[in-house]
């Protein structure tokens, strides 16, 4: 939504294909290296092209990733170079599949080759988007404990479905962080997944315990506010921001997905010629997971 609002980077030069999360079939190829997919291969494009391991570049975070500045995934055919293509778990739909390079491995990144989450660990999720219920999942699977914040009664039962140990409502409990170092036992979660940004890093910090980390993978409570960052430094908190991930992660993601058999949430599914009323749902914050636009 930042980006098709022109908030992400407003000198970004229009008209742009948006999206970076997708899935398709290879339709034609000039592939010549080794294991490279063939035709009728079903394949997830890398969100940021060329980052296959290790830390990124100026140049790869700044002008190679899909959705801007480089053209994205709303669209019926791709080019793509072949390492920049990761195949699909067979287990899932082409609708589940289509959330893994962007909101999955973001997910993935956070928790683990970042996080080094640890089964035992406690882990504070934010909301019920995308990345959020991903990070839900994924903690749950790893045979971590956690707590899921949502400012909907509706969405509890769905959260603790999902493995939430956990659920509060941000709503009643707007001094969400104490309530969250509470249930860890006192001293504080070791992992915060934040969405919020300025919106919700403070209440993020008084949850983590010290020594702990937030991941700061979102902005939509904003990204500029006066910021205490003082318990930063005196708990010794990690805070790590997350763009994405390389293609390792992607790899590693797809291949513990297979084998826990793990399946995205999906909120829906509607076809190209509704794409606008699915960012407007999206914009309302009602949606629970992800949504999705098909072709065809």
């Amino acid at each position: 939504l930042l980006m098709i609002d022109g908030k992400y980077n407003p000198r970004l030069a229009l008209p742009l294909v948006p999206l970076s999360d997708g899935v398709g079939d290879v339709i034609e190829s000039a592939a010549v290296s080794p294991g490279a997919p063939a035709v009728g291969t079903r394949v997830m494009p890398v969100f940021a092209q060329g980052w296959h391991h290790g830390l990124p570049t100026r140049e790869i975070v700044g002008k190679c990733t899909l959705g801007g500045p480089l053209d994205g995934c709303l669209a019926e055919e791709m080019i793509v170079p072949e390492g920049d293509v990761v195949s699909a778990p067979v287990h899932l739909d082409d609708a589940e599949a289509a959330t893994l390079p962007c909101a999955g491995v973001t997910a993935w990144t956070a928790l683990v080759t970042e996080g080094d989450l640890k089964a035992g660990d406690s882990v504070v999720v934010q909301g019920s988007g995308g990345v959020s219920v991903f990070a839900l999942m994924l903690a749950h699977a790893l045979g971590a404990r956690v707590l899921a914040t949502t400012g909907s009664p509706e969405k509890e039962a769905r959260l603790r479905a999902l493995g939430a140990d956990h659920v509060l409502n941000y709503k009643t409990e707007p001094a969400w962080g104490k309530v969250a170092r509470a249930w860890a036992g006192g001293d504080g979660v070791d992992h915060v997944i934040d969405v919020g940004g300025a919106g919700t890093l403070p209440e993020s910090l008084r949850a983590v315990r010290a020594g702990g980390t937030v991941s700061l993978i979102g902005i939509l409570g904003g990204s500029a506010d006066k910021l205490n960052l003082l318990p930063i430094l005196m708990n010794h908190v990690r805070v790590q921001g997350v763009f994405v991930g390389h293609r390792a992660s992607f790899e590693a993601l797809v291949a513990f997905m297979a084998e826990q058999r793990l399946r995205p949430a999906i909120d829906r599914v509607v076809p190209f010629d509704d794409a606008p009323a699915a960012f407007a749902h999206l914009r309302s914050g009602e949606h629970f997971g992800k949504v999705g636009v098909r072709f065809a």
